[in-house]
């Protein structure tokens, strides 16, 4: 099997299509099945467009007759909203459908997923009230909007994650992923989580202890260092690096979402396209499992 685009999406659909096979639809049957709509909305992201209706002009020409029937802008917005959970299921399935899903160690860590930057967006917008003011200490600004917070294995396989107020402490809704997903853990024993010093908390450590969790982060100046934490700051970085990927690479930061389910599902987007490289990488035996090279063009 060659790793290129063509290939990538092509086992995508074979997949996606498989696992939804039998299930029963209310109405008449869509022009775009789930699966040809998910298998786009990868494509999209690989290939580096935020604006939807550049993307449905450039595909007749990018991939003439792979999709017989293409809907208007309008029709792909709404038919991809509302494929919101569809994506992230396809998304569990292909991180699953990996030998990385099963690893016993977990590295969790927030970025800022910016949504405006007027004073005027902030205030008509359709996100106001979700959305709010943060602050990223990692490049020392403010910005408008959410934080998208990341769970993945060191290999850079993202595992869970969730988008909540900028305002909401990380440590509270790390337990609250937890809270919602009780099986990742119990399906882990003896996982361990690797944060940085944002999630020191003795009520966060309870509350993993009695789930049979170790979390490991830097110390304060005035703690004794944890067994091999000069070790830390490496394996932090590798999920900096995922969000570099998914910022850098697959335009997180230009998601162009302006309702509450717009940037949900261009998140989750981003996401699936991100697993979906990974997931074929790991078939296809690449030595660079997170490597978005050879589908990006």
């Amino acid at each position: 099997m060659t790793t290129d685009l063509n290939t990538l999406l092509t086992a995508l659909y074979v997949k996606i299509d498989d696992r939804l096979a039998g299930r029963t639809r209310i109405g008449r049957p869509p022009k775009l099945t789930d699966a040809e709509l998910v298998t786009l909305a990868v494509a999209q992201a690989l290939l580096g467009f935020t604006s939807e209706a550049r993307w449905l002009r450039f595909l007749p020409a990018r991939m003439p007759g792979a999709f017989p029937y293409l809907p208007g802008q309008p029709g792909y917005n709404r038919r991809l909203r509302a494929a919101l959970p569809l994506i992230k299921q396809v998304a569990r399935w292909l991180a699953a459908d990996t030998d990385l899903w099963t690893d016993t160690t977990w590295i969790v860590d927030s970025t800022p997923v910016e949504c405006g930057r007027s004073r005027p967006t902030a205030k008509r917008s359709e996100l106001a009230g979700w959305a709010k003011y943060g602050y990223c200490r990692s490049h020392s600004r403010w910005f408008w909007g959410l934080r998208l917070h990341l769970i993945c294995t060191p290999a850079g396989l993202p595992v869970t994650w969730a988008l909540a107020d900028p305002k909401i402490d990380e440590r509270q809704v790390l337990m609250a992923i937890c809270d919602h997903e009780p099986q990742l853990l119990a399906t882990r024993p003896a996982l361990l989580i690797i944060a940085d010093k944002g999630y020191v908390s003795r009520e966060l450590d309870r509350f993993l202890a009695d789930r049979h969790v170790r979390l490991i982060r830097p110390s304060y100046r005035n703690h004794a260092p944890h067994p091999g934490e000069h070790l830390l700051k490496s394996i932090r970085q590798l999920i900096e690096s995922v969000n570099d990927t998914l910022k850098g690479q697959l335009n997180l930061e230009q998601h162009g979402g302006r309702t509450i389910e717009g940037v949900g599902v261009r998140v989750a987007q981003r996401i699936l396209a991100l697993i979906a490289a990974i997931w074929h990488n790991r078939a296809t035996g690449q030595p660079i499992t997170r490597s978005l090279t050879a589908y990006d063009h």
